[in-house]
């Protein structure tokens, strides 16, 4: 069964190809209509505007706190009757140093808000955290797949591996639209979505510059 979607598709196979299409052709925009710099960094708010941005097409959950509980592997993310005060904790959460920063990621990524498309919203929202606060953001391409999952997955009992892992692909290359769309890609693959390239979506596509 696919998740219920604004679209009407009951095929999860086909969802996944129409929302991988339709929300990747907005995460090309947020950058190149510079549309990023709008939102807060490194606040719910902002994540908030990030996956309403970029899920606007497909779910009318976008951007909205999900109100049902969800796991994954066998992991409870955070019970919706605390999600709220979690979220407000995460948002005044530190984020002066590349550790608090990585820690807050991890935060965010436990309380896990919204009921599909968590990781590809809170990756862009991580990249603004560091390009605001340190001057640098995470070259995804440089990140292996399965290392990334295997670290988040470990993640909330202890950061080690993931800041590692980021530590070491980070670059000063802050405002690269090859780094950035690269990064689209990577951070679609990390959750299994690998038909449409950013250069695909480009293709058929006109941006404003």
């Amino acid at each position: 069964m696919a998740l219920e979607n604004m679209l009407g598709i009951t095929n999860s196979a086909e969802l996944a190809r129409v929302e991988e299409q339709l929300s990747k052709k907005r995460a090309v925009e947020l950058f190149e209509n510079n549309i990023l710099s709008s939102f807060e960094v490194g606040t719910y708010k902002g994540l908030q505007n990030i996956h309403e941005y970029l899920f606007q097409d497909v779910y009318d959950f976008a951007g909205k706190t999900r109100n049902v509980n969800i796991s994954k592997g066998g992991f409870r993310f955070a019970p919706t009757m605390y999600l709220e005060a979690a979220l407000n904790y995460i948002s005044n959460m530190p984020q002066e140093s590349f550790d608090q920063i990585v820690e807050k990621y991890v935060e965010m990524n436990v309380a896990h808000p919204f009921r599909e498309g968590n990781g590809r919203a809170a990756r862009i929202w991580l990249d603004q955290i560091m390009k605001k606060e340190l001057k640098l953001v995470v070259d995804w391409s440089l990140i292996d797949k399965e290392n990334y999952l295997s670290a988040m997955e470990r993640s909330p009992i202890n950061n080690l591996e993931i800041r590692h892992l980021l530590k070491h692909a980070l670059t000063d290359k802050i405002n690269d639209r090859e780094v950035y769309m690269k990064g689209i890609d990577v951070s679609y693959y990390f959750e299994g979505y690998n038909t449409f390239s950013y250069e695909k979506i480009i293709e058929n596509q006109d941006f404003q510059r």
